[in-house]
Parts: C-alpha cells; sequence; structure tokens
C-alpha cells in the first residue's frame, strides 16, 4: 500500500502561525526572559548614578557654608575677647577701700597695695621706721595704690587714711602718711600736728615735690620710698637734709639745620654739580679731538 502525503498535512508544508511557538524549545525561552531580567538591573543601575553623584556636589556647598560659618563665629568671639575692654571688678575699684577699711599695719609700716616695693625695700623701711618709732615716739606709715577713683588726688586720699585709721587727734598727732599713686606718678605727705612739727613744712613740701614724683615717673618706685623715709628721718633727727634727686633735663636737640649750615652745604653742592658737568661736556670733546687729529 501506498502512503500518500498531502501538503497541508504536514507541519513543515503548511506552516501556522500558531506553530511558531512550538519551534522553539522550552530552553531557548528562558534566554530572552534572562536578558531581560539582566538589562532591568542595568537600565536601573543607569538612572540612579546621576542622582548619587549629584548628591556630594550638592552637599559640597552647604558643608563649605557651615565651615565658614563656624570659622567666622570663632574669629568674632576672639575679636571680641581681646579688643573688648574688660569691666572692672569689685575687688579692683575696692583696692583703695580695703586700705581703709584694713587699717594700719601692725608687722610693718607698710602697705603695698600696688605691688612695686622689693622685700629688701620693705626690709629696710622696717628697720629704719621701727628704729625711729622708739626713740621718737613717731610712726610714719609708706602707701602704694595703683589707681584712685574716689579722690580727686593723693593729697585727699592720704587725709581720708589719716583720718580712718586714727580717728582721734590723740591717736594720730604723731602720726604719719606717705602715699604714692603709681599710675599718676604722684605722692602726698600728711600726718598729725607732732608729726608735722617735728619734720618741718620745707622737707615735707620737698619730699613731695622731688623724692615721689621724680623718681615714679622713671618708675623707680623703691628708691621713692626709701629716699623719702630717708628724709623725713633725717629731717626729724635734726641732720642734714641728704636732698632729693636732681630732676633730668629732657630737652631734645632740633634735627633742623641752621641757616649758616644751610648756605655752607648749598655752596659745596653747587661746586660739586658744576666740576660734574664740565668733566662731562669737556671729556669727551676731548677725546673727539684727540681721535680726529690722529686720522
Amino acid at each position: 500500500m501506498e502512503t500518500i502525503l498531502y501538503p497541508h498535512s504536514s507541519p513543515l508544508f503548511n506552516p501556522k502561525p500558531s506553530s511558531s511557538k512550538a519551534l522553539f524549545s522550552p530552553s531557548i525561552q528562558p534566554k530572552s526572559n534572562s536578558l531581560s531580567l539582566i538589562t532591568k538591573p542595568i537600565t536601573s543601575n543607569l538612572k540612579k548614578q546621576p542622582s548619587q553623584s549629584a548628591k556630594p556636589f550638592l552637599s559640597l556647598p552647604k558643608s563649605w557654608f557651615s565651615h565658614a560659618h563656624h570659622g567666622l563665629a570663632a574669629l568674632a568671639l576672639s575679636l571680641a575677647l581681646n579688643f573688648c575692654p574688660l569691666l572692672p571688678t569689685n575687688s579692683a575699684l575696692a583696692s583703695e577701700f580695703d586700705v581703709l577699711n584694713d587699717g594700719p599695719p601692725q608687722e610693718s609700716y607698710v602697705v603695698d597695695d600696688a605691688g612695686v616695693l622689693s622685700r629688701v625695700t620693705k626690709s629696710d623701711l622696717k628697720r629704719l621706721l621701727s628704729d625711729l618709732e622708739s626713740r621718737k615716739n613717731l610712726r610714719i606709715n609708706f602707701i602704694t595704690v595703683r589707681k584712685l577713683t574716689s579722690k580727686a588726688d593723693a593729697f585727699e586720699y592720704a587725709d581720708q587714711v589719716l583720718e580712718r585709721w586714727y580717728p582721734t587727734i590723740e591717736e594720730g598727732s604723731n602720726k604719719g602718711i606717705v602715699v604714692l599713686v603709681t599710675s599718676q606718678k604722684e605722692g602726698a605727705v600728711t600726718g598729725g600736728p607732732a608729726f608735722v612739727q617735728a619734720v618741718g613744712d620745707t622737707i615735707l613740701d620737698a619730699t613731695v615735690s622731688e623724692n615721689l614724683p621724680v623718681l615714679a615717673t622713671e618708675e623707680k618706685y623703691n628708691e621713692a620710698v626709701f629716699s623719702s623715709a630717708k628724709r623725713l628721718v633725717a629731717a626729724i633727727d635734726g641732720l642734714p637734709d641728704p636732698g632729693g634727686p636732681s630732676v633730668k633735663d629732657n630737652k631734645r636737640e632740633s634735627n633742623f639745620k641752621t641757616r649758616e649750615e644751610t648756605e655752607e652745604k648749598r655752596g659745596q653742592f653747587t661746586f660739586v654739580v658744576g666740576g660734574l658737568l664740565v668733566i662731562a661736556f669737556v671729556v669727551p670733546m676731548a677725546q673727539y679731538y684727540a681721535y680726529v687729529s690722529r686720522k
């Protein structure tokens, strides 16, 4: 028997649109799916990359501005601390009042509130003034302060100290007060009636006008105090006055020349310039003449 093959019965000769799906094996179809799965992350990564790279770019100005803001704040605080004047504290303003309230020194003869006297000076003052008090029954107290805020000058403050420390005439008659104000470069001497009579007005005025201000201006506070003490003690003991420091003449020499010096310098300058001009013209002409004569 013969088998007759019809063309439409074979799938090779009569392909159908639906049979195209059967031509591809299941092993081939997942490849397209795998490809699609691979491409999706790639496209998503490409989309996310600009956002990630732009993020630090946008945060950079913000970070720079933050650092600049903190730096400017620190600089402003530093300038404020360095250049703004500090408000005076109660201890600084109460310095002169502490001297008044504490009373006279018991173990020495010095109240060095300004802190300008050395230990040697304090020891020498104690030896000199204790000997005076034992012999003459006269006591001298020395006070140094930086500045005065309650009184106009050192004399008013010295009288205030004398009245506060020795409120009665009997207590303050044989007492003397010497005040040195370091910032104002001035001093004052005051005391009770017995002290003033023992020293004398001449030595009192000389001490105030010579020893204290002259040496204080040169910032020789130790010498100013001790020389004043020796001068007062010498006057009380009736000894010759040792004198005060000599006032230095601080006149400065003028840097300007006189008219005669200016005229003399001008004549010398004219002579020098004229000689240089003559040399500048004559020497080249002589050289040219010599060169031409040789030809």
